[in-house]
C-alpha cells in the first residue's frame, strides 16, 4: 500500500509546487546580459541633477569612503605648519605618529553631505633656553577625538619625554608653549574640511 502511493505521488508530481518559467516554442527568449559602453551610459544619465555615482540616477542612499584620501591629506596638511618661535625657545612638528578615523561622503535624496571622525598624535622637537642652558625637548601633542564641525572646541595634550635636570616649572612652561600649536593646526584642518567639502 505504501509502494503505491508513493508511485501515485510521483504521477501526480510533488505536493507543492513554486512559480517556474517554462520554456516553449511560443514563449519569448531569455534576456541577455549586455555590457554596457561609455557612450551608453552616458546617453542615458541625466548630467544636471545628479549627484554620486552612475548607478545611482534616483540619488537614493550611497556611501563612499574617503579614508585613503583624507589619512593622507590631514597628514600633509598638518605636517606643513612649520615650526613656531616661542620666548626662549622653538618647536616644530617631526612627525604624524597617528592619523586615525573615518572620512566619508553620503548621497541621501540627490544631496551630497560628507563627514569625518579622526585622532591625532603628533611628534614634535624643539629646544629652550632653560636656566642659561639650551635643551633639547622631545614630545608628542595627542588632539582628542574631533569631527567635521567641531573645529573650534578642538583640545590638544602635551606629554613630554624625560628631560635631565629640568625643572617642573620649565616643563610646565614648555608645555604651555607646544599648545601654541592648536591654531595654525586648527587652520590646516579647516583647510582639510575645506577639501572635503568639494571630493
Amino acid at each position: 500500500m505504501e509502494g503505491g502511493a508513493a508511485q501515485n505521488e510521483e504521477q501526480q508530481g510533488a505536493s507543492y509546487t513554486y512559480w517556474v518559467r517554462k520554456v516553449t516554442d511560443d514563449a519569448a527568449p531569455m534576456p541577455v546580459p549586455q555590457k554596457l559602453t561609455r557612450e551608453d551610459v552616458l546617453s542615458g544619465q541625466p548630467h544636471a541633477n545628479t549627484v554620486g555615482s552612475v548607478w545611482n540616477r534616483a540619488g537614493t542612499w550611497e556611501e563612499k569612503s574617503l579614508n585613503n584620501w583624507a589619512t593622507k591629506r590631514m597628514k600633509e596638511l598638518v605636517m606643513s605648519v612649520g615650526s613656531l618661535q616661542f620666548s626662549s625657545g622653538r618647536a616644530e612638528i617631526e612627525d604624524v605618529t597617528k592619523c586615525v578615523g573615518d572620512a566619508f561622503m553620503v548621497m541621501v535624496r540627490n544631496k551630497k553631505r560628507v563627514g569625518y571622525t579622526y585622532e591625532l598624535t603628533l611628534g614634535v622637537k624643539g629646544e629652550w633656553m632653560v636656566q642659561d642652558d639650551k635643551k633639547l625637548v622631545n614630545g608628542h601633542i595627542d588632539v582628542p577625538e574631533f569631527s567635521i564641525g567641531e573645529l573650534d572646541d578642538l583640545k590638544m595634550e602635551v606629554r613630554l619625554n624625560e628631560v635631565p635636570d629640568l625643572l617642573s616649572q620649565d616643563r610646565i612652561q614648555i608645555k604651555e608653549d607646544l599648545k601654541l600649536f592648536l591654531k595654525p593646526v586648527r587652520e590646516k584642518l579647516a583647510q582639510f574640511e575645506e577639501e572635503l567639502e568639494d571630493r
